[in-house]
């Protein structure tokens, strides 16, 4: 059996410590993830979200506890911080964050540049990530990034990471304040890049329509902690764990907790549009 691609053990972390204002942001959290797994992250702001994924690629370092990323100790103060980042890309809520370059090019060039490799194997990088992430090589290339729109940013931001060529995708709340068109994009390229390009993916996300469309197994944070693990039927069809954990549902799911709130018999966990548009044929054959 091969060892996850992703395994964090008893991670803590305490912002603050030994002040009056510690604060503990993570509590002994553990989750793996398996090569070419698509997880999703979910739970409340301030639940430890954010603090977990800046661990995966050295943004952070273990205070207590173990981040092992395809073989690379984080905790390790020796460890290849270049070469973990080369094999973890993240890409912030916010895409100006990542971009500082004049030209979209340029911006996506920047990493393999200074991983010293050659024009011409920078260039096809370059190329290939744009492609990937639907952003025309010539028609962008030489586009001032000051003139990009949010969901152009995302996409330059994303092309940037890509082109390092990373074995895992890091992904903060990836269609944060794009319009619907935007988003279905985003997500249709995202999960390409998980299903036809086998990178493994790890987002964070406040929307539950993302989580069930992309997200094959989910870990659900509540005060630092692991909460609860399971697929999207798993965690979606549980009303109790819903309730508990005051988690949102897919539109689609939510029809179907008020449908069987008035007494209609319903799968829950049918958590897909298509799914759950089958469940309310059935209802009306019936």
């Amino acid at each position: 059996m091969t060892s996850p691609i992703v395994d964090v053990t008893d991670l803590s972390h305490v912002y603050m410590q030994g002040t009056p204002l510690a604060h503990q942001a993570l509590d002994r959290v553990s989750i793996q993830v398996e090569r070419g797994e698509c997880i999703a992250i979910i739970g409340h702001t301030g639940s430890g979200k954010s603090t977990l994924i800046q661990h995966l690629n050295g943004l952070m370092r273990p205070q207590s506890g173990k981040v092992i990323v395809n073989g690379l100790d984080v905790s390790d103060p020796k460890v290849d911080v270049r070469l973990l980042r080369r094999q973890v890309g993240l890409v912030f809520q916010n895409p100006e964050d990542q971009l500082f370059e004049k030209l979209v090019g340029d911006d996506i060039a920047y990493g393999p540049f200074k991983m010293g490799l050659p024009i011409a194997e920078v260039k096809e990088r370059v190329e290939w990530a744009m492609e990937l992430v639907g952003l025309s090589f010539d028609e962008m290339k030489d586009r001032p990034t000051f003139a990009l729109s949010g969901g152009q940013k995302r996409k330059v931001a994303l092309a940037g990471v890509l082109a390092l060529r990373p074995h895992v995708l890091v992904l903060d709340e990836p269609t944060a304040g794009l319009d619907p068109r935007s988003r279905n994009e985003l997500l249709q390229r995202i999960r390409r890049l998980n299903q036809e390009e086998g990178l493994t993916v790890i987002f964070v996300s406040h929307n539950m329509e993302e989580v069930a469309r992309l997200a094959q197994r989910v870990y659900v944070m509540a005060n630092g902690q692991i909460a609860c693990e399971g697929t999207p039927r798993h965690i979606f069809g549980n009303s109790s764990l819903l309730q508990e954990h005051h988690i949102g549902t897919p539109e689609a799911v939510d029809i179907l907790y008020q449908l069987l709130e008035q007494g209609y018999a319903v799968d829950t966990g049918s958590f897909l549009p298509e799914e759950a548009a089958a469940e309310i044929l059935n209802l009306i054959k019936r």
